[in-house]
C-alpha cells in the first residue's frame, strides 16, 4: 500500500460574508492530500443559508469530501436540510455509518457522525438518576455502539473515524475542566479503541490541543481551525 494524505479541519463557522474565502485557501490541495475530512460545524447557526455557502465551498473539489456535522449545525433543526444540501454539492457526510473510498490503490473506510458528551473515564455522567440524565449518555452510547458495529463490518485496507466531539481528554487540554463533559466522551474511544481505526480526528475544542491518543493508542487530532491556525493540516497513514 502507497502512502494516504489526509487533509482534515473542523469548525469552519461559514457564513455568508465569508463566501469564497474558505474555498480559496483550498486551491492546490491535490497536490498535497488525497482527501478532505471535515469535523463538524461548518455553519455559524445552522441556517440553510449558511449550509448553502458551505456546499459551494466545498463543490466539485479535485478531492474526495467527506464531512460530519457539528452541533453548530443542529442549532436550527435544520441538519437534515444542510446534510442534503451538502451531498448535493457531492460532499459525502456521515451520520453514524461509514463510507469506502478508493485511494491510489488502498481501500479507505471512514467511519463517524457528530458524537455527543458525558465526560471521560473517573469523571463522566452514567445512566442513572433521572430519565434526562439516563438519555444524554444513552445517546452517546447509541452513537459508539453504531461506530463499532459500522466498522467492524468494513472491508478496508485503513480505517479512519470523523467526530466533530472529542473521545479523548487530552486534545481538550486549554479549555475550562468545567465544560469537558460537553466537549466529548470516553465512550467514543473505547468503541474505536474495540474495533480498530489509524486515527481519529475531532474538532469542537477551539482552545484545545492538536495531538493525543486513546488508552488503545490510536492516533487523535483536533483539527478545529483555531487550534490549527491554518486552513488544514495534512496527516499521512504510512503504507508500510
Amino acid at each position: 500500500m502507497t502512502d494516504l494524505r489526509i487533509a482534515a479541519a473542523g469548525d469552519l463557522h461559514l457564513g455568508e460574508d465569508a463566501r469564497g474565502t474558505y474555498r480559496e485557501r483550498l486551491k492546490g490541495i491535490e497536490d498535497r492530500a488525497d482527501v478532505l475530512m471535515l469535523a463538524g460545524d461548518l455553519t455559524r447557526h445552522g441556517t440553510l443559508e449558511e449550509g448553502r455557502v458551505v456546499a459551494d465551498e466545498l463543490r466539485d473539489l479535485p478531492v474526495p469530501a467527506v464531512t460530519v456535522l457539528g452541533n453548530h449545525d443542529y442549532h436550527s433543526d435544520l441538519q437534515h436540510e444542510i446534510a442534503a444540501v451538502l451531498r448535493d454539492a457531492g460532499v459525502i457526510v456521515l451520520d453514524d455509518d461509514g463510507v469506502v473510498i478508493q485511494c491510489g490503490d488502498s481501500k479507505l473506510g471512514v467511519v463517524g457522525g457528530k458524537g455527543f458528551g458525558g465526560g471521560f473515564a473517573g469523571k463522566c455522567a452514567s445512566e442513572f438518576g433521572e430519565r434526562e440524565i439516563k438519555d444524554f449518555v444513552g445517546h452517546t452510547r447509541q452513537i459508539a455502539d453504531a461506530w463499532q458495529v459500522a466498522l467492524k463490518e468494513m472491508q478496508v485496507d485503513r480505517r479512519v473515524v470523523l467526530s466533530h466531539y472529542s473521545p479523548i481528554k487530552e486534545t481538550l487540554e486549554g479549555e475550562p475542566l468545567e465544560i469537558y463533559p460537553f466537549l466529548g466522551s470516553y465512550l467514543l474511544a473505547e468503541a474505536v479503541d474495540t474495533a480498530g481505526a489509524e486515527l481519529i480526528l475531532h474538532g469542537h475544542a477551539h482552545k484545545g490541543s492538536e495531538k493525543g491518543l486513546t488508552p488503545g493508542g490510536i492516533r487523535v487530532r483536533n483539527v478545529a481551525l483555531p487550534v490549527l491556525g491554518r486552513a488544514y493540516a495534512v496527516y499521512c497513514l504510512n503504507g508500510g
